[in-house]
């Protein structure tokens, strides 16, 4: 049974920061490729960063590159998406997502992900 449990959403102003949390409860080996996603009302679910637990290898999408942080910690087995200098456009429900590092796939397609958290609200007000 895989868990993907994320927090730490909220509400900020613009130029502010928040960091999100995605604590993972699985058998890490099957597991060990992490991204958030992120899904604005009546817009597709897009690819924010992605983080390889075992390599460390790390993916941004262009609109966030700069502003955004992944990274892990593999004594917990979370993830962080530390966000700064945060914009209205970023204001989204922001998912968790998790595969084996082994599966093909581009990191920022969703479909290639099976296994999913509940998501966290991140609204960025002017």
């Amino acid at each position: 049974q895989v868990q993907l449990v994320e927090s730490g959403g909220g509400s900020v102003q613009a130029g502010g920061s928040l960091r999100l949390s995605c604590a993972v409860a699985s058998d890490t080996t099957t597991t060990n490729f992490l991204a958030w996603f992120r899904q604005a009302p009546g817009k597709e679910r897009e690819g924010v960063a992605s983080i390889n637990f075992s390599g460390g290898g790390t993916y941004y999408a262009d609109s966030v590159k700069g502003r955004f942080t992944i990274s892990r910690d593999n004594a917990k087995n979370t993830v962080y998406l530390q966000m700064n200098s945060l914009k209205r456009e970023d204001t989204a429900m922001y998912y968790c997502a998790a595969k084996s590092s082994r599966d093909l796939g581009h990191w920022s397609v969703p479909a290639f992900y099976k296994y999913w958290g509940q998501g966290t609200q991140v609204t960025v007000s002017s």
